[in-house]
């Protein structure tokens, strides 16, 4: 019987690490909009790489791009709360250093909705953790959950 309990345990390591590391980058991520909400640009920053960029699709259909520098001043700079959050558990696919987390979102401005769309983030495991690489995303003001 301990021979069983030891291997069936032995099987679940790898199992326990995965979702360990996947709750890590996604930690990495909810720190991003941690540092949103307190429109701490010192927190952002150190959530992200120093080269991050920022690439949204809008609904029209324009894409636009900036640097995490830009993000920093467009979101400390906004008047009134802000809380970005997932609407669910986003998904998460880890290869080594690599991950990436998608999912869906919301954005509320004052207490308020404001858009909606997917957050796809690419990190990079670093010596200090999980890194945001990139962030692309959707921003929509229809067929949001909820809203």
């Amino acid at each position: 019987m301990r021979i069983f309990t030891f291997v069936v345990l032995l099987g679940a390591c790898p199992a326990l690490a995965a979702g360990t590391e996947e709750k890590d980058a996604v930690a990495a991520v909810q720190k991003l909009f941690d540092g949103m909400a307190a429109k701490d640009g010192a927190a952002i920053r150190a959530s992200t790489l120093p080269e991050t960029r920022l690439y949204a699709v809008r609904e029209n259909g324009a894409a636009t791009s900036a640097s995490v520098d830009d993000f920093v001043k467009r979101i400390t700079g906004i008047d009134g709360a802000v809380l970005e959050r997932f609407t669910e558990r986003p998904k998460v696919l880890i290869h080594g250093r690599v991950a990436q987390v998608w999912g869906e979102y919301d954005f509320l401005r004052g207490g308020k909705f404001d858009h909606c769309g997917v957050d796809t983030v690419s990190l990079f495991q670093t010596a200090e953790g999980w890194k945001i690489a990139t962030i692309a995303y959707t921003s929509e003001t229809a067929g949001c959950k909820g809203h």
